[in-house]
């Protein structure tokens, strides 16, 4: 048996024993929380692509340099595809509709968000670099976005992992859901 299949049927045991929940009831659950999330994020999301599209008709939007325009550009392309892929899941939601495929429309709903979360980080990224290149100018933006991404890969990468590990060492089985 893989070591996947052993966490996923701890996983079940754990919910029908702690909170009497089917793996049916779970994945409408899960589902739940996953569009919550998604619609904290979404927001900011659909902030900066707003800005984006409005500065590329501003004046001082002709001012840019070619790298500045790269970055601009990089941004909006970032924006856009953060924003599909967290939409993602909503859609393809709206296509399964009633066919009885909730599991599965949660594990490709988590797929997506955590891709749409890599693409956050590189927009931000990108985005940081552009206002801080024209602020305080070329390393200062480089300085700036390398504390982004060393920030974001502690907080959204190294501190979740840290606390899933401590939570298998526990001795009693915690919430695999938190």
């Amino acid at each position: 048996m893989s070591t996947a299949t052993t966490v996923t049927d701890e996983t079940e045991d754990w919910n029908t024993r702690h909170r009497a929940e089917g793996p049916l009831n779970r994945a409408d659950r899960n589902f739940a929380e996953l569009l919550q999330e998604l619609r904290v994020v979404f927001t900011g999301v659909q902030i900066l692509f707003g800005f984006l599209l409005t500065m590329s008709v501003s004046e001082r939007f002709k001012e840019l340099d070619g790298v500045q325009h790269g970055l601009f550009v990089a941004t909006l392309a970032g924006a856009a595809a953060t924003s599909t892929l967290l939409v993602a899941p909503v859609a393809a939601h709206r296509v399964l509709f009633q066919r009885n495929r909730k599991r599965e429309l949660v594990r490709a709903g988590h797929r997506l968000a955590m891709a749409g979360l890599g693409f956050l980080a590189l927009t931000l990224a990108a985005g940081l670099m552009l206002v801080l290149d024209i602020a305080v100018g070329r390393i200062g933006g480089i300085v700036g976005v390398a504390v982004l991404l060393s920030a974001t890969l502690v907080l959204w990468v190294l501190v979740p992992l840290h606390l899933r590990r401590d939570s298998r060492a526990a001795p009693a089985l915690p919430d695999p859901e938190t």
